[in-house]
């Protein structure tokens, strides 16, 4: 999810209780194999926005808890700019000026190659075992590896889901789309017969968001934008080519329409909300949304599902991978108690505190899976089902390999270029971003 119109997700929020052990636990286990970070102890800084609910701050809550399990470390909130792009700005001139004021800091998903190659993370691999790495949702620990390193640790997820109109499905006789071939037949169906204007509606405007709603089609056909090494672009492929015909045949064939080429996530939701959509592609906070009585002519008849994938793919579609990390300053003068705090915080117990008291998908499996968490939420179940895919932020120049993608993506959506020629000029702006580097 684009980090500049993330939104919390508001979930059922029931009381929790807090455990708490003698010592902060891992997600993924002790292991023995990574060497000690120094004594965790002493008082460290978290400089962090806020997440979770406006009404509670769940930060504090999350810090009461490890400074029970954790006597030996005082925790000192600082809070940071609400707006992504001001916060990017200020972690950039504050540790690149050498500023040791904060230990450990959220950051955006798409961060960890920027600040990797910018020495704004310090890599974490050497002070988490691999057993650690191993307690994360699939998909997870590929968004924070750069250049064969882990430069954080996710501290929650953001999920795309399928959002569909269980009513005119259950009056139609029609199941839950599984594949995009299906859910284009399903909605013109539903389109012929009267029940409602467009069939389907997502982000495709130019921007950011357009990036994450290809990642997911181009995955399902079977291909990326950016070889694994981060090194070239991959992105004029015949997979990509499927992928966004298909993407252009949904405008052509009025199952969405023309407009949707200028629609962000808010433009797409509202659509949906007003009843003209039958299925929307869009994060998790939609649902809440689609479901308020107060705000949503579609509230009650509103179903959640992955999203497919194309015919003769396995299980469901890929998500985009959206949420926030954990990072350590470099500069940081207490290690040992840094590393203990993103360990918690990445632990069973913290992570079902973010999921029922801060409304986010927890970034650990084993939280996720947990049957009181999934109850928390409609949305978990099918998050712990999701196939997360990253958008290329394995790549220092994510920002201009983004706009390669969602420029030259959103001109073949339109209808000024072709899929193969905007392709092919995306894969050169690829090439030219990757070739130049940097923030």
């Amino acid at each position: 999810m684009s980090s500049s119109t993330r939104r919390t997700v508001l979930a059922a929020i029931g009381t929790v209780t807090v455990l708490t052990a003698a010592t902060a636990c891992s997600s993924g286990g002790s292991g023995s194999s990574a060497p000690s970070a120094g004594p965790a102890k002493g008082t460290i800084t978290w400089y962090a926005n806020q997440f979770g609910p406006t009404g509670t701050d769940v930060r504090k809550t999350l810090i009461t808890a490890f400074e029970k399990a954790n006597p030996g470390i005082t925790v000192k909130l600082e809070q940071a700019p609400s707006d992504s792009d001001a916060f990017r700005s200020a972690l950039t001139t504050q540790i690149s000026g050498g500023s040791s004021g904060f230990d450990v800091y959220n950051g955006d998903v798409v961060w960890p190659a920027q600040f990797g190659k910018a020495g704004l993370a310090l890599p974490l691999d050497k002070y988490l075992p691999a057993s650690y790495w191993k307690g994360f949702s699939s998909g997870l620990v590929d968004s924070v590896t750069y250049n064969g390193q882990k430069m954080a640790a996710p501290l929650f997820t953001d999920n795309a889901f399928l959002f569909y109109r269980k009513d005119l499905l259950t009056k139609a006789h029609l199941p839950v789309p599984t594949t995009w071939e299906q859910l284009q037949s399903e909605a013109q169906t539903l389109q012929k017969d009267g029940a409602v204007k467009y069939g389907f509606a997502g982000q495709f405007d130019s921007y950011e968001g357009l990036t994450c709603d290809f990642t997911e089609f181009e995955a399902d056909a079977g291909g990326q934008s950016v070889n694994t090494a981060g090194t070239k672009s991959t992105i004029d492929s015949p997979a990509a080519t499927k992928a966004l015909s298909y993407m252009r045949g949904l405008i052509t064939s009025k199952v969405a329409p023309n407009a949707v080429t200028s629609f962000q996530e808010q433009q797409s939701e509202s659509l949906f909300t007003s009843g003209q959509v039958a299925f929307l592609r869009n994060w998790t906070y939609a649902y809440a949304d689609s479901n308020s009585a107060s705000s949503s002519k579609v509230a009650g008849k509103v179903g959640i599902a992955t999203l497919p994938t194309f015919a003769g793919q396995q299980g469901p579609g890929y998500s985009a991978t959206g949420g926030w990390n954990l990072y350590v300053n470099p500069h940081t003068k207490n290690l040992g108690a840094s590393v203990a705090f993103v360990k918690w915080m990445t632990s069973t117990v913290a992570q079902k505190i973010i999921a029922t008291q801060g409304g986010e998908i927890p970034s650990n499996a084993a939280a996720l899976a947990d049957p009181g968490v999934q109850a928390a939420n409609p949305a978990y179940p099918i998050a712990a089902k999701n196939k997360l895919r990253a958008r290329p932020s394995n790549v220092a120049a994510y920002s201009q390999v983004s706009q390669g993608i969602y420029s030259n993506v959103n001109a073949a959506l339109t209808g000024s270029a072709s899929p193969q020629s905007a392709l092919s000029a995306a894969n050169k702006a690829i090439d030219q971003a990757l070739g130049q580097g940097g923030l």
